[in-house]
């Protein structure tokens, strides 16, 4: 087996990663914009793409586990990174790394924007929460207690005047 199959994956893997990433640019601006319906297909959406990605996930440890063995290096560590190492100088070694280095800063682009929509959802659930808080009463001011006080101090003297 060649590196073929795995630069085929990896670069399916690479489409799904950057099209996520589009996706959470759109998540923010629909965030920004107050656009909860829109926002909530794109959720499915996205929900979707991540399915995706699990299930070539699962084919690409597979097929880099199949070429280990196949290559004699069964002790090692099944990564792409440990298969570029092992991978002879030539075209497939350079379409995988280029593959690779691209993914790898496609996926840390992709975490800082979701960081980013993370913090926005954050923001607005506090903002909801204090609109919240300022509409509704609090039940300390609706009821009566015991310690309340009515009334001026100066009523509780008695008319004999105990000074004079």
């Amino acid at each position: 087996m060649s590196a073929h199959e795995v630069i085929t994956i990896m670069s399916k893997l690479k489409s799904l990663h950057e099209s996520l990433l589009k996706l959470s640019y759109e998540k923010t601006d629909l965030l920004k914009e107050g656009k909860i319906d829109a926002f909530q297909k794109l959720l499915v959406n996205e929900n979707k793409h991540v399915q995706a990605v699990r299930q070539l996930e699962e084919k690409r440890g597979a097929l880099t586990e199949q070429w280990f063995s196949q290559q004699g290096l069964a002790g090692r560590e099944h990564t792409v990174s440990e298969m570029l190492e092992h991978l002879k100088d030539g075209e497939e070694k350079d379409e995988l790394h280029a593959i690779f280095e691209n993914m790898v800063v496609t996926v840390a682009e992709l975490k800082q924007q979701e960081q980013l929509n993370q913090d926005l959802l954050q923001q607005s659930l506090q903002f909801v929460e204090l609109s919240l808080d300022m509409l509704q009463p609090t039940m300390k001011n609706m009821n009566y207690s015991e310690n309340q006080k009515f009334g001026n101090p100066a009523q509780n003297r008695s008319v004999f005047d105990s000074k004079a």
